[in-house]
């Protein structure tokens, strides 16, 4: 509609994984990395995960067009299968026969031994590649991992790479999963573009559509941030939208009230700004974004048993001249140094428990007295709070924003607990016995299988998970909160019934805070809900 208007050769803010609209921000290129690591190795599992909307597909997507052209991969994009339906899937994305009606799983992977032994006699890579793999079952699961027990004397014949939403990480913490979690080789938790290179995200789209002026004002591009919080999807969607605004009203660049009325359209009536960033940026290596040269990611493949060949992927191709609007990077920081994570000498080993509740109890101003009879939570109650037990990422803890007692492991095996009361940068700060550290997020994620507990405060007639039909002074609290965090007049709502309307604003805030936008209240969505309106929450991010 509006690409003649504009001169574009094509349109610039497609929601399709082209690799070629791939901006390589200092994340991409390190998820890229971890992908072309995981694809050089010698077996086993590779875990991209992201909010939705990050560009994990399209990454992937980048590394598909530079493996050796000898390379077998299966793409899988609809994982919710059973093990059958998923064996047979992969026989047909490798070009396996079997016999027609077969059920047998071991008939499917027999197939795929023989299969895969012969593509390493002719020195094939043979990649499995699974999108939204947080839809897979345990028992899928399970299977995934028997099939990297396919393997010669040398190495493993079957790399599998996982893209999924951060749901995936916190799946594989579980328990049941631990073998499985314990084969990943590379993992990494692609969060959303910052601030300053939002501009030329824009810019570099835009330049590969064929226009190298920007069409947006800087005005609008701080705004941008604000109603997409870095999210490559939903930025691409405003973008597309204010561009057909700015067709239809005559106007030559996009202006922040163009964004606005575009934001409307694409949310529906008021939109709750700024507030989708706190879902899982965390988590970035801080990189300085190439500008005007090429990047070459270099690994090597097996051409046979006895020789490799170098192979150079041009992943990011020569930047444009910049229009002078565009926010130039900083120098990179080097991040702050840390603590090594271990038990502090001569402390109780046994009481870290103890010590850890004291702490998390103490940023809510309540004094946690430990008793063998009454357990924390038990006291919890008795001060207003309520306990969420769960298992999770670190991404999950950012995003709740509460400090949480972490249940962790030594280098002997040996169980012991701490508690997180801050996120800053690549470190978080831990409590261990009466010491506080500043310990690496990489550090933590060695030492810890994602067990959390943390404290909330429920509303007045809270019991159980609100449900879209439900009644009860609850959604009057409910309402409330949503106009103070809207910043809008809270009108007396005389309905007690969740109803529709309500229903669809809290979809709208889940969705902007990361969250599953079902339109069911739990614990998580009180939570952020309290984060966001409550000045006396105790945060792990503060504001």
């Amino acid at each position: 509609m509006y690409k003649e208007y504009f001169g574009l050769e094509e349109m610039p803010f497609s929601i399709a994984p082209d690799p070629r609209y791939l901006y390589m921000s200092g994340q991409h290129r390190e998820a890229l990395a971890h992908l072309v690591y995981g694809f050089n190795s010698a077996g086993g599992f590779v875990l991209l995960t992201g909010e939705v909307g990050t560009g994990k597909t399209t990454v992937c997507r980048c590394l598909l067009e530079h493996i050796p052209e000898n390379s077998a991969i299966a793409f899988i994009i609809n994982p919710k299968l059973t093990v059958e339906e998923l064996l047979a899937t992969i026989c047909d994305e490798f070009g396996i026969k079997y016999p027609q009606g077969n059920t047998s799983i071991k008939v499917f992977v027999d197939l795929l031994n023989v299969y895969l032994l012969a593509s390493h006699e002719k020195g094939q890579k043979t990649v499995l590649i699974i999108d939204e793999a947080q839809n897979l079952s345990a028992d899928v699961l399970e299977q995934l991992r028997l099939l990297t027990n396919l393997e010669t004397n040398q190495v493993k014949l079957l790399q599998i790479i996982l893209l999924g939403q951060p749901e995936l990480r916190e799946k594989l913490a579980q328990p049941e999963l631990r073998q499985l979690s314990q084969r990943v080789i590379a993992r990494y938790h692609l969060g959303s573009i910052s601030k300053k290179e939002l501009a030329s995200y824009v810019s570099h789209r835009l330049t590969i559509a064929g226009v190298k002026r920007q069409l947006f004002t800087d005005s609008a591009i701080a705004k941008l941030y604000e109603l997409s919080g870095g999210v490559p999807r939903l930025i691409n969607v405003l973008c597309d939208r204010a561009l057909i605004g700015a067709f239809a009203l005559g106007k030559n660049e996009v202006s922040k009230s163009i964004l606005i009325k575009a934001s409307r359209e694409v949310f529906g009536g008021n939109s709750f700004l700024g507030r989708y960033q706190k879902a899982a940026v965390w988590l970035a290596v801080i990189m300085v974004p190439v500008v005007g040269v090429v990047l070459a990611a270099t690994y090597y493949v097996k051409d046979d048993l006895n020789k490799s060949r170098e192979i150079t992927a041009n992943v990011l191709q020569p930047a444009p001249e910049q229009p002078a609007n565009i926010i130039q990077p900083e120098k990179v920081m080097q991040p702050p140094p840390s603590d090594k994570l271990e038990w502090p000498e001569g402390q109780p080993f046994n009481q870290s428990g103890e010590t850890a509740f004291q702490s998390m109890f103490s940023q809510w101003g309540i004094t946690y007295q430990p008793q063998k009879s009454v357990q924390p939570c038990e006291q919890a109650k008795a001060n207003g709070l309520q306990c969420l037990n769960n298992v999770g990422s670190l991404s999950t803890l950012h995003q709740l924003n509460s400090p949480a007692v972490l249940k962790l492991t030594d280098e002997k095996g040996s169980i012991f607990y701490a508690a997180l009361t801050a996120f800053e940068g690549e470190t978080v700060t831990l409590t261990l016995g009466m010491t506080t550290r500043r310990i690496s997020v990489k550090d933590i994620e060695s030492h810890w299988l994602g067990d959390f507990t943390l404290l909330w405060k429920a509303p007045a007639d809270y019991n159980n998970d609100i449900l879209p039909g439900d009644k009860g002074l609850v959604v009057r609290w409910l309402s409330e909160q949503l106009s103070a965090i809207q910043g809008r007049q809270v009108q007396p709502r005389e309905s007690l019934i969740y109803d529709a309307a309500l229903v669809k604003e809290v979809k709208k805030f889940q969705l902007t805070e990361g969250l599953k936008p079902d339109g069911i209240i739990g614990p998580k969505t009180i939570i952020a809900i309290n984060v966001a309106v409550d000045k006396e929450q105790p945060l792990l991010v503060k504001k």
